[in-house]
């Protein structure tokens, strides 16, 4: 397994720098090969934190520590409640809103604008019901999501145009940016669920993952104290951002 990098660790709370490829829980009780998996061999007492949650299969998910998480083939800094008073204050923190995330991302075509928000509601894809979507027609029950992004740069490679992206996400759903940004006309570079016939131009900037990356958390402690945890942009999408110029 890939393991997570440490990025900050207390009593309560341990921050980490998820690589891409890792997945955050299993889908039923065996959680091999997962963030949890790892958390739990080095956190073995926080086995129980949390809230159950059962999956498809009738079985309990083994996701102890988990308050939030991020896709797959997401990178990025994220955090564990070592505790359920920690888990308990954490789950208010995102529910509520009041943690500040930001993302960084390499997307297909140039922006027209230096800012802007999507403010799409999320419901299911009418070609695929696992897939999410935020364009018309979109099945089931639609959830609000908005968010803000920020264009950082623009440039050529193999004669396709890019933007890389800094977003701020307001709510939490499912595959909010990938949907967003594909609802818009630009999805992420490399993402194989929702970029289409777009995936592999411009040689995918030479990545061989999802250009998707959370760069920080901004939250309150259970002391009550905000910080800021960062996880440096990784240095494949580093290269790739060069690529532009």
């Amino acid at each position: 397994m890939n393991e997570p990098q440490v990025i900050s660790e207390n009593d309560d709370i341990l921050v980490i720098n998820k690589p891409t490829g890792l997945a955050v829980h299993g889908e039923g009780v065996d959680p091999t090969g997962t963030v949890v998996e790892w958390f739990l061999s080095r956190v073995p007492q926080a086995r129980g934190v949390g809230e159950p949650r059962i999956g498809k299969d009738g079985k309990e998910i083994e996701r102890s520590g988990i308050v939030h998480r991020l896709d797959r083939d997401t990178s990025g800094v994220m955090v564990l409640a070592k505790t359920q008073t920690a888990f308990d204050h954490l789950k208010s923190e995102f529910l509520e809103r009041r943690v500040k995330k930001e993302y960084r991302a390499l997307v297909y075509g140039a922006m027209k604008e230096r800012w802007g928000t999507i403010n799409r509601s999320i419901g299911r894809s009418t070609k695929d019901w696992k897939l999410r979507s935020a364009d018309r027609g979109a099945k089931g029950h639609l959830r609000e999501a908005v968010t803000e992004w920020e264009c950082i740069q623009i440039g050529q490679y193999e004669d396709k145009s890019f933007s890389y992206l800094r977003l701020r996400p307001k709510t939490g759903r499912m595959h909010q940016l990938r949907v967003h940004l594909k609802a818009i006309g630009r999805p992420i570079v490399g993402d194989q669920l929702y970029a289409g016939n777009q995936l592999g131009e411009g040689g995918d900037l030479k990545l061989d993952r999802l250009a998707l990356h959370a760069f920080s958390l901004v939250f309150a402690l259970p002391s009550g104290e905000v910080q800021t945890f960062e996880s440096p942009v990784p240095a494949e999408l580093n290269a790739a951002i060069e690529l532009l110029g």
